[in-house]
């Protein structure tokens, strides 16, 4: 019988990869938001398909929520997509 090495904690998911997942971007409503959400996940997934962004604004307008429907390999991929976001000016939450 041998032992298997455990899974660091980072390492660890729920999710099944390769995925298409969903990704919820919020900002305050901005002429170019949407084109520079969609910049920041071409730069990690250049066929990503921006017409599968679904849009909604707050109630007073002021912020706009975007779910973007990405197709990734890997749990590092997500990683890299969700810190590029983040990091963004313009974004206020990323879930």
């Amino acid at each position: 019988m041998t032992q298997q090495e455990p899974t660091p904690a980072a390492e660890e998911t729920l999710i099944e990869f390769p995925t298409h997942f969903p990704i919820k971007v919020m900002g305050e409503t901005h002429d170019d938001f949407t084109l520079e959400i969609t910049r920041v996940i071409q730069t990690h997934l250049p066929d990503f398909d921006a017409s599968l962004i679904e849009m909604r604004s707050s109630s007073n307008g002021k912020y706009l929520s975007l779910t973007c429907l990405v197709y990734v390999v890997s749990k590092p991929q997500l990683d890299d997509i969700y810190r590029s976001l983040t990091a963004h000016p313009m974004v206020k939450v990323t879930l």
